[in-house]
C-alpha cells in the first residue's frame, strides 16, 4: 500500500533572475514556495511580491492546503473523504467534496465510464495482491469490482451516501481541485501573475519578463516531450506508467473500472483545461480510452484541449 506522504515545506524569495528561466534581465521581484499538496511536490511563483507580504500569502496557501486535504485525502484518518469511506456516509458533507463529485460524475458520463472514483476497492485489491508477491485473481478482480461503480453513490449538501463495500478515490482529480483554489485564493488577493502547481498546473498572465507561462509534458522517464504556454489555463498529465501498484508485474496505477485490471491505451496523455480540475479529470479518463471516443468525450468542454497524447 502506498505509505502516507511525509511534509516539508520551505519557503524562498528570490528576484527573477535566480527563480525562472529565461527571466534574467527582469528586476520584478518574484516568490518562489515549494512543498507538497496530497504528497506531490507543489510550487507556486508569485509575480510582483516580496518580503512580508509574500510570506503572509504563502502562510495563507499552506493553510488552504492543509484544509483541502482534510477535506480530499485517503491518506488522514480524519479527512471528509476517509471518513465517508469507512462510514459509507457522510452528515453535511464539505461543499468542496460535494462540488468535486458533480464534476466527477460529468466526466465519468462523458469518458463512458472510464474515470470512476468508485474504482478504489480495485486499487486496494490488486495493491494488496501486490504486497504478497503475486497478482490479483479473476476472483478477486470480479469481487472488487462488485463494489464499484458509480450508480452506488448518491451526493447533495446534506449527505453523501455509498452502497455498502464501496469507496472512493480523488487521486485522480483532486490536485487539480487543490490546484484551482489556491490560483483562486491568490486571484482574491489581487495577485494577476502567477504559477500554481500542486501536481497539475495553473498559470495566471505572465512570467516577471512579461512572457507567457510555460508548462512542460515529461514521459515517465522524465524526459520533457513538449511545452505548452499557459494563460488563465491549466494543464493535467496522466502516465500510467509512471507510479506503478506492482513495479515486478509492470501493473501501472491506472486501472480501468469497465475491467477491473490495467486498460491504459497511452503512455502520455496531457490535457489543458480553463480548470485544473477538469483538465485533471479528463487525462485520467482518457488514458483508457480509444482515439475516437477521446474526441467525443473532450466535446463535452469546449474550453478542453488535448495537448499530447503519446
Amino acid at each position: 500500500m502506498t505509505p502516507r506522504p511525509t511534509r516539508r515545506r520551505f519557503l524562498t524569495i528570490a528576484a527573477a533572475a535566480a527563480a525562472l528561466p529565461g527571466a534574467a534581465l527582469s528586476t520584478t521581484p518574484a516568490f518562489r514556495w515549494r512543498g507538497t499538496a496530497l504528497g506531490a511536490e507543489a510550487s507556486l511563483t508569485l509575480v510582483g511580491v516580496d518580503g512580508a507580504r509574500a510570506e503572509r500569502l504563502a502562510r495563507g496557501i499552506e493553510a488552504e492546503i492543509l484544509r483541502l486535504e482534510d477535506i480530499f485525502s485517503l491518506y488522514r484518518p480524519g479527512s471528509a473523504l476517509s471518513r465517508l469511506n469507512r462510514d459509507g456516509g457522510l452528515e453535511m458533507p464539505p461543499p468542496e467534496l460535494v462540488e468535486l463529485l458533480g464534476l466527477c460524475g460529468a466526466i465519468h458520463d462523458a469518458t463512458g465510464g472510464a474515470f470512476d472514483p468508485t474504482v478504489q476497492p480495485l486499487w486496494t485489491r490488486h495493491a494488496g495482491a501486490a504486497a504478497e508477491g503475486r497478482a490479483a485473481t479473476a476472483i478477486e478482480i470480479a469481487q472488487a469490482r462488485a463494489l464499484t461503480g458509480w450508480e452506488g453513490i448518491a451526493f447533495g449538501a446534506d449527505r453523501i451516501a455509498l452502497r455498502p463495500g464501496m469507496a472512493l478515490t480523488l487521486n485522480g482529480i483532486a490536485q487539480g481541485a487543490i490546484a484551482d483554489r489556491v490560483a483562486a485564493r491568490l486571484a482574491a488577493e489581487g495577485l494577476t501573475d502567477v504559477l500554481v502547481d500542486m501536481g497539475e498546473v495553473v498559470g495566471l498572465g505572465h512570467r516577471p519578463d512579461g512572457t507567457p507561462w510555460q508548462a512542460g509534458i515529461a514521459d515517465p522517464e522524465g524526459a520533457i516531450l513538449a511545452r505548452v504556454g499557459l494563460g488563465g489555463r491549466a494543464l493535467a498529465t496522466t502516465a500510467p506508467g509512471g507510479t506503478l501498484i506492482d513495479p515486478g508485474r509492470g501493473l501501472g496505477h491506472i486501472l480501468d473500472p469497465r475491467t477491473g485490471g490495467a486498460g491504459a491505451r497511452w503512455r502520455v496523455v496531457s490535457v489543458s483545461a480553463r480548470r485544473a480540475a477538469l483538465a485533471d479529470g479528463l487525462s485520467t479518463g482518457l488514458a483508457l480510452m480509444e482515439r475516437a471516443a477521446i474526441d467525443h468525450a473532450l466535446a463535452r468542454w469546449p474550453d478542453a484541449k488535448l495537448e499530447l497524447i503519446v
